[in-house]
């Protein structure tokens, strides 16, 4: 029952509904950041790199070829071709530096709220502090008495100066 009781406490804390929150967030924005690399930027290199055959200087290998930027086919998998994609690999790597860059900023911007808000209540208690040690206590009592009292309202014993 040990590891129920764990669990309990886990789930009270509040931080299961955060991550949950934070992990559909996450799965929305990593969606559009895949369109953004897919659509925009995987084309854009290709495009960019695209080179015809013709251009490299006409040819042996099948001169009506495009090869479409940086893919090229794998040799005896002419039946059902595949490709060496190099273009989809740095879309990738572009895709994680948009997302890990986004992570950073938002960790960045959480722990300098944190670092304020942590500020502030180190200033809220010591303005407390300072108001409590401001006011005069009964010594016997610990009750606040107003300066210059002679005696306790409270309890009615002698306040010495």
């Amino acid at each position: 029952m040990k590891i129920v009781d764990e669990f309990k406490e886990f789930i009270a804390r509040g931080n299961v509904m955060d991550m949950a929150v934070g992990i559909i967030v996450g799965g929305a924005f990593t969606a559009i950041v895949n369109s953004l690399v897919n659509n925009l930027i995987t084309p854009g290199i290709h495009w960019v790199t695209a080179v015809t055959s013709a251009a490299t200087g006409g040819a042996a290998d099948q001169a009506n070829d495009v090869i479409s930027g940086l893919k090229w086919m794998v040799p005896g998998t002419e039946a059902a071709p595949e490709y060496v994609d190099l273009g989809t690999f740095i879309g990738a790597i572009i895709n994680f530096l948009i997302i890990a860059f986004v992570v950073f900023c938002l960790v960045k911007a959480l722990n300098k709220m944190r670092e304020r808000m942590d500020a502030l209540a180190k200033k809220e208690a010591d303005e407390e502090a300072a108001e409590e040690a401001a006011a005069p206590h009964c010594p016997y009592c610990l009750e606040e008495v107003k300066p210059g009292a002679t005696r306790c309202p409270h309890c009615g014993e002698k306040i010495e100066a």
